[in-house]
């Protein structure tokens, strides 16, 4: 009987689900609120104070009290006032993606709203809940939620967290952002399928593979390691720069933010090649090489990196670093496909 009941449930909450997405359509960055795409129902608190109105009413009728008429009248205007507010909290909303933030594999990724609030009144209590399918029909249930307080004609950041599964752009599908302001007797909330996607690097494999041997010249990216000997003057920092090579002293100086330069000496640098495992299977060569683009970058070594119709120079930086990660989390082999 349970799981009749489960079926149906899951029936039920999967037909809302499509006929939402067919009446609103994908959400475009930014998204305002409008009172017709909020929904409100009554909470379980919100039956048991009905329930409890409707004794009132009852008895007030049985006995002729008046008094008693008198303050059940005056619960059922609280109550309407509270479903009222707990709408308008919702309506106007502005919300805003900031940022869809990489992560691993097993890992999370964040996406960053901004709401936005241009009324003059605060909106308290605003959650950001994420759903994820789990159980055996597939059944819904509520993994995380962000609660933010939001002043009056301010803005305020929120953070939607969702579960990196598997490698590659992993969509943020649906979320829900809801209320139960001001008693707790409704919840108002309002659905978003938006267009965005982070994306899901491979999970870095254990360390015992050592990488490809090193090379070494004397131009390009430089190692932290190099002595003192070979400084050959300062240049202002650019995006993507190793922290290991900023000037820290001449900036506690007040003489702004700057990179070291050497010259004249042998560097460490590494070239990640796909070919160079041969006896791994795809997702083990991808989170084999994931490994070493992770343990250079923390080492401060020059790396490149080279896969089947992609290949990226040696270079130094987070920015570099990032751009092999994604060039993993995005490699398809010819003919084949990743779950």
């Amino acid at each position: 009987m349970r799981s009749l009941l489960q079926k149906l449930r899951n029936r039920l909450r999967a037909g809302t689900d499509a006929w939402v997405l067919r009446r609103q359509g994908r959400d475009v960055d930014p998204v305002l609120l409008r009172r017709n795409r909020i929904y409100i129902l009554p909470t379980r608190m919100g039956v048991a104070y009905a329930a409890m109105l409707f004794a009132m009413l009852l008895g007030g009728m049985n006995y002729n009290n008046n008094l008693g008429l008198a303050l059940t009248f005056l619960l059922v205007g609280l109550g309407l006032v509270t479903m009222h507010h707990c709408h308008g909290t919702l309506t106007g909303l502005r919300l805003r993606l900031l940022a869809a933030e990489p992560g691993f594999v097993g890992d999370e990724l964040r996406f960053r709203w901004l709401l936005e609030n241009d009324a003059g009144v605060p909106r308290p209590s605003v959650q950001l809940e994420i759903q994820d399918a789990t159980g055996s029909e597939s059944r819904r249930e509520v993994t995380r939620a962000t609660t933010a307080e939001i002043p009056a004609r301010g803005a305020v950041e929120a953070t939607v967290v969702l579960a990196a599964n598997r490698r590659g752009r992993v969509p943020l599908e649906r979320f829900v952002v809801a209320t139960s302001h001001p008693l707790g007797l409704f919840r108002a909330w309002a659905v978003l399928h938006p267009t965005h996607a982070a994306i899901a690097w491979p999970k870095p494999a254990g360390r015992d593979r050592a990488p490809p041997l090193t090379a070494t010249d004397t131009g390009g990216a430089q190692s932290q390691s190099i002595g003192d000997e070979d400084f050959a003057g300062l240049r202002p920092f650019q995006q993507g720069d190793s922290l290991h090579r900023v000037a820290w002293k001449a900036y506690a100086r007040g003489q702004g933010l700057h990179t070291k330069q050497y010259a004249g000496t042998d560097v460490v640098s590494h070239v990640f090649d796909w070919d160079r495992l041969p006896n791994l299977g795809t997702e083990a060569r991808l989170a084999q090489l994931c490994r070493w683009v992770v343990d250079a970058n923390e080492r401060g070594e020059a790396f490149g990196l080279r896969l089947p119709g992609t290949e990226i120079e040696t270079n130094l930086g987070i920015a570099h670093r990032e751009r092999c990660l994604n060039a993993l989390a995005l490699f398809e082999p010819a003919g084949t496909t990743h779950g």
